[in-house]
């Protein structure tokens, strides 16, 4: 569900075809270009969703990557924040006997996640397998917790 701006209506003034008709171009418009990662729009999250599990020792972060090699993520931590970056870049030509048609396409993200506190961020891992990102995110002793055994009495 996409959030849209709220626009003030002008008074109570009669309505108008030609300010119904400009309403709904702007909304066309804004549904259109709703999902474009603007440089300027910093209030919306731009590249691939994260799905994270919390697990007793550990928290895993799993990211869908396809199509991206090792050479082109970068995993950083600095100061409680883990940042995943990438570029994708793609060259596609074809050649037939009168036609020829090149294309090249480049794209980058970044995504930023503030770490919960009791993470051990020396010990972050981070794999790629079949176009999935997974950080492993392992959680100090004193994070992980402790189950107390209750004793009758």
């Amino acid at each position: 569900m996409a959030l849209a701006l709220w626009r003030p209506r002008r008074g109570l003034a009669r309505r108008s075809p030609v300010r119904d008709l400009v309403r709904e171009v702007d909304d066309v418009f804004d549904r259109f270009f709703a999902d474009w990662a603007w440089p300027w729009d910093s209030g919306r999250a731009s590249g691939p969703a994260i799905d994270m599990v919390d697990r007793r020792n550990e928290v895993i972060l799993r990211v869908d990557v396809p199509g991206l090699a090792e050479k082109d993520l970068h995993v950083d931590v600095s100061n409680g924040v883990l940042t995943i970056s990438g570029t994708r870049r793609e060259d596609r030509e074809e050649r037939e006997d009168e036609y020829y048609c090149a294309e090249r396409w480049v794209g980058a993200f970044s995504r930023s996640v503030t770490l919960p506190s009791g993470i051990d961020a020396d010990a972050i891992k981070a794999t790629l397998k079949h176009g999935v990102l997974e950080i492993r995110l392992p959680k100090t002793r004193e994070a992980a917790g402790k189950t107390i055994e209750i004793k009758a009495a």
